[in-house]
């Protein structure tokens, strides 16, 4: 009885190990997504700065863009493999008639990764069928690797553009409100060690009520218990505005509050001025095209100092994107809660984040945030060679 309590227990570590393991790849992935951008940007500066260096030969363009096909490899992979091996694998229990463990759970989550396949197979052929019924667009689809995957991708880049295009704008308005919530305030016209005073009484009343209810008014005892919780957390971020120091409070809260102001109106500065010159000037439009190669020439007007502020804006973009995706209604439930989450949840977590984070190249591009080309491949020099189809193939 102690043996197969044991083996038990080991198969519940093993399947909570192995999903951990699987959403910290894939935030890891998210992660490698988003300092992508930027590592591609400073390499071009650097290339220009020094062309002729020996030591940073290694940096070229065939790197760069090699790395780019590594993340969208493992873009993929996450998205349309581990991430729903993780769920299913957490729903599974075997199916009937088999005896129950590792093997049987793994069975059935491999074949509910098949079904899963097949109906996302079938769901992206017709709705290529429905866009363009041409016969060399269907005929396409039945290069997997080459066509199907990479279009795939696109639509999930296309539903993380529109999902940042929602939550961005109620991001910037929301950091600045949790901002104020990290950060220290200054104390301007106010008496702490009063309202410090005035929070512990009202502590302690709650106590003395508390223990004073008997035990069958159960409501009352939890109504009261979630008032003592917010009275105790109000005290705790008096107390900590209290022992904050004169920097703390009167210097780096207006700086931070300054810095946002600042992002924020550049962000949408060089916004409405790229929605201006894409109104005006035609081209100025993505058309796809080929551009300048990695080290051929400055992503920025002004130079290193015009990609460095690139670079922060992107991130800034990406912070703020995060920010309002926890600050939509419909996404409100979502947020991670220390200690109060299910595993549910956090592959829901990992998912979205991955989603947003494949989409920031295209969203940043396409607003204008930076000029770097992203559909290029690894052979700058070659021209792109149609297939059998009559459709150009590029990664």
């Amino acid at each position: 009885m102690m043996l197969i309590r044991v083996m038990v227990l080991s198969v519940l570590e093993l399947a909570i190990q192995s999903r951990l393991f699987l959403s910290t790849f894939t935030l890891a992935v998210s992660a490698g997504a988003v300092l992508l951008l930027p590592f591609s940007i400073i390499s071009n500066e650097i290339l220009l700065a020094f062309p002729q260096n020996y030591y940073i030969q290694w940096l070229n363009g065939s790197l760069i863009h090699g790395l780019w096909n590594l993340a969208s490899l493992f873009s993929n992979l996450c998205l349309f493999v581990l991430m729903p091996f993780a769920f299913f694998f957490l729903e599974s229990e075997g199916f009937a008639g088999l005896k129950k463990g590792i093997r049987a759970r793994v069975l059935e989550t491999l074949v509910m990764l098949l079904l899963l396949a097949l109906l996302i197979l079938g769901m992206v052929w017709v709705a290529s069928a429905l866009i363009d019924s041409d016969a060399a667009s269907m005929e396409s689809l039945y290069d997997l690797w080459e066509f199907y995957l990479p279009y795939l991708y696109s639509c999930i880049s296309l539903m993380g553009c529109l999902l940042l295009l929602l939550c961005t704008p109620v991001g910037l308005s929301r950091m600045f409100t949790v901002m104020g919530q990290l950060l220290v305030k200054p104390a301007i016209l106010e008496d702490l060690d009063e309202q410090i005073y005035m929070i512990t009484l009202e502590e302690e009343a709650l106590q003395r009520r508390l223990h004073g209810l008997s035990s069958s008014v159960e409501f009352n005892i939890m109504e009261l218990e979630q008032e003592l919780e917010n009275v105790k957390t109000l005290k705790t971020k008096l107390e900590r505005r209290k022992k904050a120091s004169a920097w703390e409070r009167n210097l780096v809260y207006p700086a931070v509050m300054v810095l946002l102001l600042i992002e924020t109106s550049i962000s949408v500065l060089l916004v409405a001025c790229n929605i201006l010159c894409l109104l005006v000037d035609e081209t100025a439009m993505p058309k796809g095209t080929r551009g300048p190669g990695i080290g051929s020439a400055s992503l920025s007007t002004f130079g290193f100092v015009g990609a460095a502020l690139e670079i922060i804006l992107i991130f800034y973009l990406m912070v703020s994107s995060v920010v309002g995706f926890y600050s939509l209604r419909f996404f409100g439930n979502f947020t991670p809660k220390k200690d109060d989450t299910t595993m549910t949840k956090i592959i829901g977590n990992c998912v979205s984040i991955l989603v947003l984070s494949s989409a920031l190249p295209v969203m940043s591009r396409t607003l204008g945030l930076h000029k770097l080309q992203l559909s290029h491949t690894s052979r700058d020099s070659e021209t792109a060679k149609p297939s059998a189809n009559g459709h150009q193939k590029a990664l």
